[in-house]
């Protein structure tokens, strides 16, 4: 009897050991639900219009599922910073090296990654990939460049540099995106602060407010305007003007004299992302020249297909502009460590 108490006993302990493994076992996978491990799909958080197209291409290629989050640069980083303790994605993608190296300088970025196909970047492309190799540059567009409404303003009274929009004819005639959401907008704002100097930048911006600027959350709400005549020019990124000109809008486009600010598209890997090996190759089909003529296409981009190509080799759209253009190369690892305070002070004085 007493023996069999033992048994049964041990057989209740044994039996409760395993429930408690099991429990154990399901809060473990409960708290990978959210990660790419949990779908087994390779998690994709891009700011890019083709993005949709690629992400297809390479599955098809690959058989490797891609889950695609498309959303605003500013969002995405929102979000990458708020998963920090659970990443839910393996590869992000957008325009802006400052942004992309301020995700490095918190140590989210997987290192020393080394796609076969790197060694097809163009000299430019190549100098902005930083020493650590956290993320490729893989294509360039200018951060901003002036457009103005035909309608409004004649050729002859064009602006032909950033401070030519100080003169009286754009006076309340401005406008901008804000630097806070629109990914390619902080670059462009970083250049500014770094040729003219911090406080010459900062009193061209204050400027423009005082004189009636607008400041508009993102792309679709600043071409808008320009192309109703609501405002005469805008600093805005040279794909977006170009894809509102190739669509019919009265709008033509100013390389300013003094320079524009080159802005890479980059991709990075999550350092904790569980398909890194996916990632690796989903990087390595950007890097390639099948990758880079499905982001070409504007069926798949729109404006965000006339960009400038990472790759040797491989032409960018006709309707791109490619000469005549000065191009300035922003400090990135500065632009990156100022960047919190920067966007700070220009919600505060700028766009408020």
């Amino acid at each position: 009897m007493g023996a069999e108490l033992f048994r049964s006993g041990r057989f209740v302990w044994v039996l409760s050991f395993v429930v408690i493994v099991l429990i154990l076992g399901g809060c473990g996978a409960s708290a990978k639900q959210g990660s790419s491990s949990g779908s087994g799909q390779l998690v994709l958080y891009s700011a890019q219009g083709y993005d949709s197209a690629m992400a297809k291409a390479f599955q098809a290629k690959t058989g490797i599922k891609v889950k695609l989050v498309d959303d605003s640069t500013g969002n995405l980083v929102a979000k990458i910073e708020a998963e920090r303790s659970n990443p839910h994605w393996d590869v992000a993608w957008f325009d802006g090296d400052s942004t992309m190296q301020g995700l490095d300088n918190q140590g989210m970025l997987l290192k020393n990654v080394t796609p076969g196909n790197a060694k097809n970047l163009t000299p430019q492309i190549k100098s902005m990939v930083p020493a650590d190799k956290s993320y490729y540059a893989v294509s360039k567009t200018a951060a901003a460049v002036i457009g103005y409404n035909t309608k409004s303003v004649l050729a002859s009274q064009a602006p032909k540099d950033w401070t030519d929009l100080l003169k009286p004819r754009f006076k309340n005639a401005t406008a901008m995106n804000d630097p806070s959401i629109s990914g390619p907008t902080y670059p462009f704002v970083a250049g500014i602060l770094q040729t003219m100097g911090t406080t010459q930048g900062k009193k061209f911006f204050s400027t423009l407010k005082a004189d009636g600027m607008n400041v508009f959350p993102t792309n679709d709400n600043t071409i808008k305007a320009l192309s109703s005549g609501q405002v005469k020019a805008a600093m805005l990124q040279d794909t977006a003007l170009l894809d509102a000109k190739h669509s019919g809008s009265p709008v033509k486009l100013v390389y300013p004299s003094s320079g524009v600010f080159a802005l890479p598209g980059c991709i990075s890997i999550d350092k904790n992302a569980p398909n890194k090996a996916a990632a690796k190759k989903f990087i390595d089909f950007v890097l390639s020249p099948e990758g880079q003529k499905v982001m070409l296409n504007p069926k798949n981009g729109g404006g965000d297909s006339y960009f400038i190509p990472g790759i040797k080799g491989v032409k960018p759209d006709p309707g791109r502009p490619v000469t005549g253009i000065k191009w300035v190369t922003v400090n990135a690892k500065k632009a990156a460590a100022n960047e919190n305070q920067i966007k700070q002070w220009f919600h505060a004085n700028i766009t408020q």
